[in-house]
């Protein structure tokens, strides 16, 4: 795809749509930083088998067999079955199994079970995923309950309170342990740690064994040892070509991790990562985000290879730069500010390459490390993806969204003018500052609020954006042009958290996604406590709308300083009623009217990425020279060549 035609959209499936991202300024960039890039993005690319299985224990065989099916020449293409099959196997190469990215609910095929067996039958077996000894009968016997039969391991993700999360749960993070065996076990071991303890059970599978729970450790010499070996291979690549030697000492300390699966190595390897902030090119590579783990413990493997945009970053070095200023004025009780704020450092990059957890669907802003005793000590780093929100911004630029949710044309003219300002300068408060910002109580445990631990996270960095984006040193600082565009956001906000979220809920359904937890906690506590936000109706329609800015401020230095007494007491009990009221449930007249609306519009609420691809130019010698990019693949095309090249798990 020349420079002339490059599209931000791609094809569109189910209640998705694929989008392409540009690497703006790569050509910039100097031979040995291409090389790194290259490198690193082979390590990134590795890891993708891993999050498959992660994701549910038969999601690889799945996926595999169904490859299979599609690419058979002699199965007909044109039937609608087929046709559903395709749609089916694009769904599960987007989710990285059979379960929603988002939501965690099973997906249902429309395709039959008969016509998957003929299908099957007509196959090439040496091209199925078959065990030693294994026919397709057997193969179907095992994987198709798995696939057609609702009730069996329905939903990745199970968060429901007062249920066993573990067992109810079909993430492959535990095999044959209970929920309180699960606890039991990480208690243990924090009881015998000190104050540095490592992130217990962030790479590991817990597994119970005649009677005896114990830990399969992912490692280059344990559990995804093959796939692991790939990426360190690549590291070591990588590390050749390393900017400088911090950079350089940072790989091998990953590479060591992954050698060992010692979790002190990890940590070593975080706070080195975090202090290296010299070199243009970064990466994330691990087993990172544990939104995947019902218990909020277990790391899902993902890749993200970057590049500063340099011109963009300045406005995230002003923030970070005044990071003591915004930790001082926090609306929060003084016991819980940091009295010094460390280590924190801000950077607006281009993605090059994103993989597992992060492909295709991505962060638009990150901030690590997660261990809450790094942090403290040594700070964070945060970046912010620029050329993941351009391509947002590009794709959604005319679509009708705005128009049919916001009928006062004053705030409408606002959001056009501040919307995508606003947007990305929430993003950076909430990963530069939010995340960064306050302190546990000695001697609370980081996990002490459990399965609402991530919800809680997320709602205390989005309320500390909400509450200084309106605040009058941002115009000062130059962030924000004047003292009317926050208004932008929390508009956008509110209404996002009240109403056009609930696009992505099905109907019957309740919020299970610990961001949207977040986002309708906010919003409906802010809804009850008075008039400041208020759902209207005009014309048959619902619309948000704020009658008093100031006020709405107020309640959200009110819930941040809650949310932050919450976290930094580790007090379950508040944080489970403040969920569990205000998180989850959902209008259903209201949710069947936001979908009839939003259906009209003939959009897809959620989105996704066809990587780029790399392409070295070798010289004479064999050395790299350059890379060529092309953005020309088909999402179908990159999947199937995925699974063929970076095939490393059975």
């Amino acid at each position: 795809m020349s420079e002339d035609s490059f599209s931000y959209t791609s094809e569109r499936f189910a209640d998705l749509q694929l989008l392409r991202y540009r690497l703006n300024g790569f050509e910039q960039l100097s031979v040995g930083q291409k090389r790194l890039v290259y490198y690193l993005s082979k390590a990134t690319l590795y890891g993708r088998d891993i999050t498959f299985d992660q994701f549910g224990r038969y999601n690889l065989r799945i996926r595999k067999m169904l490859e299979a099916v599609y690419t058979d020449l002699t199965i007909d293409h044109t039937t609608p079955e087929f046709q559903a099959l395709e749609t089916y196997l694009k769904r599960v190469w987007f989710s990285s199994g059979i379960y929603h990215h988002y939501g965690s609910e099973k997906f249902v095929p429309a395709f039959s079970e008969d016509y998957l067996r003929q299908c099957l039958q007509q196959v090439d077996a040496r091209r199925l995923p078959l065990g030693e000894n294994e026919s397709v009968d057997e193969l179907c016997h095992q994987l198709f309950p798995v696939i057609f039969n609702p009730d069996v391991l329905p939903k990745r993700v199970n968060k429901a309170d007062g249920e066993d999360l573990v067992q109810t749960s079909a993430c492959n993070f535990y095999q044959g342990v209970t929920q309180a065996e699960a606890e039991q076990f990480y208690a243990q071991k924090k009881q015998q740690a000190g104050e540095e303890a490592p992130s217990f059970g962030l790479n590991s599978t817990l597994v119970k064994r005649d009677g005896r729970v114990e830990e399969h450790v992912w490692s280059a010499n344990g559990k995804y040892a093959n796939a692991i070996r790939h990426i360190v291979y690549w590291l070591r690549r990588a590390a050749e070509v390393a900017e400088n030697d911090r950079q350089k000492t940072v790989i091998e300390t990953l590479i060591s991790y992954y050698e060992t699966g010692d979790l002190k190595l990890f940590d070593d390897y975080s706070i080195k990562w975090l202090q290296t902030t010299d070199t243009r090119i970064d990466f994330i590579n691990g087993f990172i985000e544990v939104y995947g783990d019902p218990l909020g413990l277990k790391g899902s493997w993902e890749g993200l290879v970057e590049y500063v945009d340099e011109a963009a970053t300045h406005r995230t070095q002003t923030i970070s730069s005044n990071a003591q200023w915004f930790e001082d004025h926090s609306p929060v009780d003084p016991r819980f500010r940091k009295p010094v704020v460390k280590g924190v450092s801000a950077n607006v990059i281009c993605a090059a390459m994103l993989g597992g957890d992060e492909y295709p669907s991505t962060a638009i802003g990150i901030n690590l490390p997660n261990a809450d005793w790094i942090r403290a000590r040594y700070g964070s780093k945060s970046i912010t993806i620029s050329n993941i929100t351009d391509a947002y911004n590009k794709a959604a630029h005319g679509n009708g969204f705005k128009e049919e949710f916001i009928c006062d044309a004053r705030m409408l003219e606002l959001i056009e003018k501040y919307g995508d300002v606003c947007d990305d300068l929430h993003t950076d408060l909430h990963e530069c500052l939010g995340h960064g910002s306050g302190q546990l109580l000695p001697g609370v445990d980081p996990d002490a609020l459990k399965a609402y631990g991530n919800t809680i996270e997320e709602a205390r960095a989005d309320l500390f954006g909400l509450y200084y984006i309106a605040d009058k040193k941002l115009v000062e600082l130059g962030l924000t042009p004047d003292g009317e565009a926050y208004k932008a956001q929390y508009y956008t906000y509110m209404m996002n958290g009240l109403m056009t979220q609930l696009v992505r809920i099905e109907p019957g359904r309740q919020i299970e996604e610990a961001h949207m937890r977040n986002r309708a906690l906010i919003a409906h506590w802010c809804l009850e406590q008075g008039n400041a936000v208020q759902l209207v109706k005009k014309a048959g329609k619902t619309y948000v709308e704020i009658t008093d800015f100031e006020t709405l401020r107020g309640l959200i230095a009110r819930l941040l300083a809650e949310v932050q007494r919450i976290k930094s007491e580790g007090d379950f009990e508040a944080a489970r009623q403040l969920v569990e009221r205000y998180a989850i449930k959902v209008d259903p007249e209201l949710h069947q009217e936001v979908l009839e609306r939003y259906r009209r519009l003939n959009l897809a609420p959620y989105k996704g990425f066809i990587n780029p691809m790399l392409l070295p130019v070798y010289d004479r010698d064999g050395n790299i020279a350059d890379i060529q990019i092309s953005y020309s693949e088909s999402y179908a095309h990159q999947m199937l060549r995925y699974s063929s090249e970076y095939a490393t798990l059975i």
